[in-house]
This record gives C-alpha cells, sequence and structure tokens, in this order.
C-alpha cells in the first residue's frame, strides 16, 4: 500500500517544512491490532488501504527510501481538501 504510506509521508510535514522529507517504515505489530475506523469502511469499505492502529509498539523491519512524492499540485489540493473540511468542522479523527 505504498501509495497510502506515501500519502501519509507527504502529509504529516508542516506545511513551514515542506522541503522536509516524510519516513515510510515497514513494521509489524507486537500486539494487538485494528481497522484504523477513519478510514476503514467509512472511507475505504473493507479496508482496501491497509490502515490499522494500535496501543502496542510496532517493530521497524524495514525503511522505503526510494518512494516518489506526488506532484505538487496534487498534494496542495489535497492539503486544500484537508483545510475546507476543517473549516467545515468535518475533519475529525476518532481516537
Amino acid at each position: 500500500m505504498l501509495d497510502a504510506a506515501i500519502w501519509g509521508a507527504e502529509l504529516a510535514i508542516p506545511r513551514s517544512n515542506l522541503e522536509v522529507r516524510g519516513h515510510i517504515y515497514i513494521v509489524e505489530p507486537t500486539g494487538t491490532f485494528e481497522d484504523d475506523p477513519n478510514l476503514t469502511n467509512k472511507r475505504f469499505p473493507g479496508n482496501i488501504t491497509q490502515s490499522y492502529r494500535t496501543r502496542d509498539p510496532l517493530r521497524v523491519i524495514g525503511v522505503v527510501n526510494d518512494w516518489v512524492g506526488h506532484p505538487a499540485e496534487a498534494l496542495q489540493a489535497k492539503l486544500d481538501a484537508i483545510d475546507d473540511l476543517r473549516r467545515r468542522g468535518l475533519a475529525l479523527i476518532e481516537d
């Protein structure tokens, strides 16, 4: 699910530091995990992005160093869409 990981790496960087490159790690759980409710079945039925969350530590087993980011226009469009959701009070994250 490299594309989803790339979006995560790009969107995790504060706008003031867009020249900084995010990191993509290959991990495995050390305990229980569950589907991420912020993505699964709300936006991507069936968890096609393979997005999970856990309260337990994750073991890093690799790093993806050679990923290619999205075009600047696509990244800006995604950031604008997130800003729009925030303005409308719809950018909610379930804990």
